[in-house]
């Protein structure tokens, strides 16, 4: 199974990477740590979005099938 990211997910994940560099370059250990745990947060939100785009397209691609066989109800109608 492939597993795609969506595009939402790749700009928490960008905001995260940001988030991680600042941290990086800080003197300031109480700023990193709390840029550190920002950057956390963004990347559980990338997995959440990916997760809720990824099931928002199955559902949208389930409901197109379901419009493309008759309802047994209306076969012999």
């Amino acid at each position: 199974m492939t597993f795609q990211i969506s595009q939402r997910a790749k700009e928490y994940l960008k905001t995260a990477e940001t988030l991680l560099r600042a941290a990086q370059t800080m003197t300031d250990r109480a700023i990193a740590a709390q840029l550190k745990a920002f950057a956390e947060d963004y990347q559980r939100r990338a997995e959440k979005a990916s997760h809720v785009d990824a099931a928002k397209a199955f559902a949208g691609s389930a409901g197109n099938a379901e419009g493309e066989w008759p309802h047994p109800a209306e076969e012999n109608a």
